[in-house]
């Protein structure tokens, strides 16, 4: 399933440090996927259409292997540029021959076994070589995205979109009887509340031609938004999300508010205080009409958007410069969580951290209010030594067994290798507490079953 070059190099015991491991490990390698969080595109999933070479695949658009071919010192033109792809391939192989240690070394490997059958490691003299056999591969096997999907046994997939999407790629996907992986819309409103982002006027514009509203007014933006929203259910939404670099540290009454919405719109000036008033109001006023709905609300907190400013100017967002921001004030997580839980009643809710300096608090604070848990260890944590500790963070502040699990955060088709990187680390750790007397082994093979597949799939089907 992945590499198995020589005795150690990622074979088959890969992660699996105890024989209590491997034998967990057994009972769940081959469970289903729910991923309730990616980034792919439902337009691609429909049309199918086979991949031409890996280093498209690869490098069309992944911001985590751009990140390390710039740290490796590697030139944009080979990264962003015009190069083909065999070049972008064979510099990324030379990238990745530095990366001890990083998680892209280890899903790279994995990626070129489990969907490539190459299995052996990527390095620069052999670079060319790997390149023309995945190719090979590519175009025999006439692989494409849906063959990617249904080869890794993905039985529900939840894209994020905007809330002015038109979906219609999802409704298409849905007809489609032939494909069997339900692809769901998730509702993402980060451009809803970037009010102070330069076009905001024109994005409510579109907000209030898709949604047959007139906005004027805060009023008048909910009701659209609350247009949206039913639309998004119809089409079987079952996730929200908000990653914006911003939490509240208070909440505005409507007045103030309305105040602030009328300003974004003519274009005014607006204050840290306005803003961070504003976005309480409206995630407050969102988490009800999430609860009402039975929705699944998720938090990314914590991250830092377009660092490098002449990167983004060049080459837009995602290209490979957001970072880990800092920690978020605990303080202000509880007066949110506590106001939602007050008025409209807490949905299920999913916190995610991208700092992890205050993990442990995050945990604690989840534990204090109904239906809130932690989420997988996100991004710049989505390694071996951040997933072992997001899952001990969890252990030790709550009940593991509710976890639910790992999901992608990808825009690549091949990333469902992660899901199995995630499953061995799981089974690595719960493998360690049997065999050091810390916990039952048929405990744990149910624990790490529900972990990895049960609970999501629970959780995306109420």
């Amino acid at each position: 399933m992945i590499v198995k070059v020589g005795e150690k190099h990622l074979n088959n015991n890969y992660l699996l440090k105890t024989e209590e491991a491997r034998e967990i490990y057994s009972k769940i390698k081959d469970l289903p996927i729910v991923d309730y969080h990616c980034h792919l595109s439902p337009k691609e999933i429909f049309e199918d259409k086979p991949f031409d070479n890996i280093g498209e695949m690869w490098l069309g658009g992944d911001h985590y292997k751009w990140r390390l071919m710039r740290t490796a010192g590697i030139d944009e033109r080979y990264i962003t540029g015009n190069t083909d792809w065999r070049e972008k391939f064979i510099k990324y192989a030379a990238a990745l021959e530095l990366a001890a240690g990083n998680p892209l070394y280890h899903w790279s490997h994995m990626e070129l076994s489990m969907f490539f059958g190459i299995d052996k490691p990527l390095k620069s003299d052999n670079a060319a070589e790997i390149y023309d056999e995945a190719n090979a591969f590519i175009a025999k096997n006439k692989l494409s995205p849906r063959k990617l999907i249904e080869q890794s046994k993905v039985e529900t997939l939840c894209t994020t979109d905007d809330i002015i999407d038109t979906l219609e790629y999802h409704k298409k996907i849905r007809e489609d009887k032939s494909f069997k992986t339900r692809v769901l819309p998730s509702f993402r409103t980060d451009n809803l509340l970037l009010v102070r982002s330069t076009g905001y006027p024109d994005y409510i514009k579109k907000l209030a031609e898709v949604s047959g509203t007139e906005i004027t007014d805060l009023e008048g933006l909910k009701a659209a938004v609350i247009k949206r929203l039913d639309f998004f259910c119809l089409n079987g939404c079952r996730f929200t999300d908000v990653g914006i670099p911003y939490f509240p540290d208070r909440i505005a009454d409507n007045a103030s508010a309305d105040d602030t919405f009328k300003k974004a719109l003519a274009g005014a000036e607006i204050s840290d205080t306005e803003y961070s008033r504003f976005i309480g109001n409206m995630y407050l006023f969102l988490a009800a009409e999430y609860k009402k709905r039975s929705l699944v609300m998720q938090m990314h907190l914590a991250v830092y958007r377009n660092a490098n400013s002449n990167l983004f100017a060049a080459l837009g967002a995602d290209c490979g410069v957001d970072c880990v921001g800092d920690e978020i004030s605990g303080t202000a997580l509880i007066h949110m969580l506590d106001a939602i839980n007050k008025t409209g009643g807490m949905p299920q809710t999913v916190i995610y951290t991208l700092n992890s300096a205050n993990a442990a608090q995050i945990a604690s604070v989840a534990g204090a209010f109904p239906n809130v848990r932690c989420g997988a260890a996100w991004w710049f944590c989505d390694h071996k030594r951040g997933i072992r500790e997001e899952m001990e963070i969890i252990a030790e502040n709550s009940a593991l067994g509710s976890f639910l699990g790992m999901l992608t955060d990808s825009r690549s088709f091949l990333s469902y290798a992660r899901h199995d990187y995630f499953r061995r680390i799981a089974a690595d750790i719960l493998g360690e507490w049997v065999n050091g007397g810390e916990y039952d082994k048929e405990s744990a093979v149910r624990l790490v079953e529900k972990i990895s597949y049960y609970n999501i799939k629970e959780l995306t089907e109420q």
